[in-house]
């Protein structure tokens, strides 16, 4: 991993935007931080991709789900403990969000989920097609003004890698409490030939998934009087 804090919190050369780090970690968490590459639970990219995603984790498991930007990990972790036969891939390039899920890990003693530092997109392209059963994608940074809007996850080239990994018949999950971006998402996913827009109207989407725990950035919203949607999409 990156110690180098300045250095961490930097856009990578493949196209990350945002912060990769808060403030410093103490204790436990900055000591699996530091150890962070040799730790289980966690995999790095390597030059020959795996020849299925069940490779990445220590148990048997009978489907994956990947949750892109988990955050702390609050939803990837109640998911993984509901859900113990599934296996959850969790990526998050935030560096204080991911010494929170790991040590959050360790602790519950969690088999089924493997931990990724990187930004999506690359790992996307290098994951087996057709592998992933499910894929969330939770209060993504919004990026607001509009000459930000091509920095935002959601883009048509993202969309294409989303659909490669996914099989057929699997979820597309988007949550957001930003209306120009459930609205750019809508317009980006129902253009797509790769998708099928399940909710068929924002009202439906209101509501959240099954067994939803909510998030912190979800309380964040509705304090400030904002409406989340839970957009599903559905790959053809």
């Amino acid at each position: 991993m990156i110690e180098d804090e300045e250095q961490f919190n930097k856009q990578s050369a493949r196209g990350f935007y945002g912060r990769r780090a808060g403030k410093g970690l103490r204790g436990r968490q900055a000591e699996l931080m530091a150890a962070f590459d040799d730790h289980p639970a966690t995999f790095q990219m390597t030059d020959t991709p795996p020849t299925g995603v069940s490779e990445l984790f220590r148990q048997p498991i009978k489907s994956v789900w990947l949750e892109s930007g988990f955050g702390g990990g609050e939803h990837l972790l109640h998911r993984a403990e509901e859900n113990p036969d599934i296996g959850f891939i969790g990526v998050e390039p935030f560096r204080n969000g991911m010494s929170k899920a790991l040590f959050t890990l360790e602790e519950k003693g969690f088999t089924n989920v493997a931990l990724y530092a990187e930004e999506a997109g690359p790992l996307l392209d290098w994951l087996p097609a057709n592998s992933i059963d499910g894929f969330y994608l939770l209060y993504p940074d919004p990026w607001p003004k509009k000459r930000h809007f091509k920095r935002r996850f959601v883009s048509q080239k993202n969309l294409e890698r989303i659909a490669r990994v996914l099989k057929s018949g699997a979820d597309f999950r988007f949550a957001s409490d930003i209306s120009s971006y459930i609205d750019w998402t809508l317009d980006l996913c129902t253009k797509s030939q790769s998708f099928e827009w399940l909710d068929k109207d924002l009202e439906n989407a209101r509501n959240p998934w099954p067994n939803w725990p909510g998030t912190r950035y979800e309380s964040k919203a509705l304090k400030h009087g904002r409406i989340p949607h839970y957009l599903t999409f559905r790959t053809r």
